[in-house]
C-alpha cells in the first residue's frame, strides 16, 4: 500500500466532525507535510472534507447527489463569511429548514425542527431555545453569544454562528444559495454515473491477454495503464488488424493520445464528445490516474435521469422566457416579448450580448420542440445586429427552421422592431438522441 493510499485509508477511517491537521497527520504516520497536503487536497475533491474559515479542515460526511439542495453548516458559515462561536462538532450536519426568530418565545416552539437553522440577533432566549429543541443558531449583526450559550452549543454539538449582516441579507443569500444547489441538482456530472471498477490493460500485457479479456467483457474499447495506474493510452477492436502477434505488447499497437474525461466533467459534454468521435468508451482520470470508465449506456441511462427532473432553481434562460410569449405563425415559432431594465447596456440600448442570448435561447427552444431531442449541442451560431433597441420597445422573433436531420439542424432567426429588422441569427447544432 503506498503512502497516498495509506493517508485517504486514514482519513476515510475518521468520525464526521474530525479536525484536520497537516501537522499532526504528517506526525502520526511519519511521512512529509507534502503528502499529507496531497491527500486532503484529493479529500476534498471527493467531497469528505471541508475546509472552514477559522475552523480548519474537518471530515465529513459525502453528501450525494440527491441531498445537493440541502446546506450544512459548514456552507453557511462559507456563505456569510461567519464567526464560529462554538459547537464546531456539528458543522458537518445538513440543515433542513431554516426560520427567522422574530416572534415571541410561546410562538416560536412550535416552529423550531431538529437541524433546522434559526436567525436571530441578540436574544439569548431565542438562542437557548433553539439549541434546547435540537437547533443551529446564525446571530445576525455582527453579535456575540454569552459563554452559558456557547457551552451549550458545545454541548449539543450545534453549530452558533455569528454574520456582520443584517436578518434580511442573510435570508436573502442562504435562499439564493439553495435556488444555486436546485440548479446544480440537475446537472449530472461523470463521477455520478461512472462505473468505479473499471476494466483495463497494462502497456505490458500482450495481445493474447486482450483478446481474454475481450471475452469476458465486451468492450470495443480498453484503457491502458503503466505500473502507477495513470492512463497512458487506449485499444479498440479497429488495432486488432495492425497486430501481427498475439505475443506483441499493446505498448506498440495502443493509442498513445486517448480522449479521457474527469469527474467534475458534465455528463452533457462527455456525450458530445463521444458522439462526435464515435466512441463508446471514456476513462475517467483524475490527476492522470485511472478512477472509472463511462459508456455510451451509462450516458443514455443519464440522460433518462435528466429528463425526469423537474426544473426548480431559476436560470438566466428561465428569467428570459418568462418576459416572453410564444406563438405559432405561418408554421413559424413567434416569440414575442419587451426589452427589460436588465437587458440594457451602459447607453441605454438593449446590449448586444443580452440579445444574444435571447436569439439563441428562442432557437434552442424551437429546435428541442421541433426534434423531440433530449439534448441539443451548439455547433456554431452567427449573429448581425442592424438596428438598436430601446428599452420597453416591443421585440418579435421569428424561428425558421432550414434544416432538420437526424444528427443535425440548422435555424434561421428573425428579430423585429416595430416590424423593422433589428437582428438576425444563423444557428446550427447537433442532436444528442436517447
Amino acid at each position: 500500500m503506498s503512502k497516498h493510499e495509506k493517508l485517504m485509508k486514514y482519513i476515510l477511517s475518521l468520525k464526521a466532525g474530525t479536525r484536520i491537521s497537516v501537522r499532526s497527520v504528517a506526525s502520526e504516520l511519519g511521512v512529509s507535510h507534502g503528502t499529507v497536503y496531497r491527500a486532503i487536497k484529493h479529500s476534498a475533491d471527493l467531497g469528505i472534507v471541508t475546509t472552514i474559515p477559522r475552523v480548519g479542515t474537518v471530515r465529513i460526511e459525502k453528501v450525494e447527489k440527491k441531498n445537493i439542495e440541502k446546506l450544512t453548516y459548514g456552507d453557511v458559515i462559507n456563505i456569510m463569511d461567519g464567526n464560529l462561536l462554538g459547537g464546531k462538532e456539528g458543522i458537518y450536519k445538513i440543515l433542513h429548514n431554516f426560520i427567522i426568530g422574530a416572534m415571541t418565545i410561546d410562538t416560536m416552539k412550535q416552529y423550531i425542527e431538529k437541524d433546522c437553522l434559526v436567525i436571530t440577533g441578540n436574544r439569548e432566549d431565542v438562542q437557548k431555545l433553539a439549541l434546547l429543541n435540537g437547533a443551529g443558531v446564525l446571530i445576525t449583526g455582527g453579535f456575540k453569544c454569552s459563554s452559558e450559550i456557547k457551552e451549550l452549543a458545545n454541548r449539543k454539538c450545534l453549530p452558533i454562528i455569528s454574520a456582520n449582516y443584517d436578518t434580511f441579507t442573510v435570508a436573502s443569500m442562504i435562499n439564493r444559495a439553495l435556488s444555486e444547489n436546485l440548479i446544480k441538482k440537475e446537472i449530472v456530472l461523470v463521477e455520478d454515473i461512472m462505473q468505479n471498477d473499471p476494466c483495463y490493460l497494462k502497456d505490458t500485457d500482450t495481445v493474447h491477454v486482450w483478446k481474454k479479456v475481450m471475452e469476458k467483457v465486451n468492450y470495443k474499447i480498453y484503457p491502458v495503464i503503466d505500473n502507477k495506474k495513470r492512463v497512458v493510452g487506449i485499444v479498440s477492436s479497429e488495432d486488432l488488424s495492425n497486430c501481427n502477434s498475439d505475443n506483441e505488447p499493446l505498448s506498440k499497437i495502443m493509442n498513445k493520445d486517448p480522449i479521457v474525461v474527469k469527474p467534475k466533467t458534465t455528463v452533457a459534454y462527455a456525450a458530445h464528445m463521444m458522439d462526435l468521435k464515435g466512441l463508446e468508451v471514456f476513462p475517467v482520470v483524475n490527476h492522470k490516474k485511472l478512477i472509472g470508465i463511462i459508456t455510451k449506456r451509462d450516458i443514455i441511462k443519464a440522460l433518462h435521469y435528466m429528463a425526469r427532473q423537474p426544473q426548480v432553481g431559476e436560470t438566466l434562460e428561465d428569467l428570459i422566457l418568462k418576459k416572453f410569449q410564444w406563438q405559432v405563425r405561418d408554421n413559424k415559432f413567434c416569440f414575442i416579448g419587451k426589452i427589460t431594465p436588465e437587458m440594457l447596456n451602459d447607453i441605454g440600448t438593449a446590449s448586444w450580448s443580452s440579445l444574444n442570448m435571447i436569439l439563441s435561447t428562442m432557437a434552442i427552444v424551437t429546435l428541442r420542440q421541433k426534434s423531440n431531442a433530449n439534448m441539443l449541442v451548439v455547433d456554431s451560431i452567427s449573429t448581425y445586429f442592424i438596428k438598436p433597441v430601446q428599452i420597453d420597445n416591443q421585440i418579435e422573433i421569428y424561428i425558421d427552421v432550414i434544416d432538420l436531420g437526424i444528427n443535425h439542424c440548422k435555424v434561421e432567426v428573425n428579430m423585429f422592431n416595430n416590424k423593422n429588422i433589428a437582428g438576425k441569427s444563423i444557428l446550427s447544432a447537433r442532436i444528442i438522441r436517447k
